[in-house]
């Protein structure tokens, strides 16, 4: 099976409004099932391609000290 997950993600929040990308992350986060990380990795590359070195950096140092 040839199956794109990052193609999929994309496919499916695609034209979704801040807040219903919030609702996404958080019901993953909340259940806690190792299959959903994956998705969140691919969220969290999308933004990575967009955000300039300064968000990258603040956003690093916050997941540094969240893994401290």
């Amino acid at each position: 099976m040839d199956f794109q997950i990052r193609e999929a993600i994309s496919n499916n929040l695609k034209g979704n409004s801040a807040t219903d990308i919030r609702n996404v992350v958080e019901d993953a986060i909340q259940r806690g099932e190792e299959h959903l990380l994956p998705g969140l990795g691919v969220i969290f590359e999308k933004w990575w391609k967009m955000a300039d070195d300064t968000k990258r950096s603040s956003v690093l140092n916050e997941i540094s000290a969240a893994f401290k």
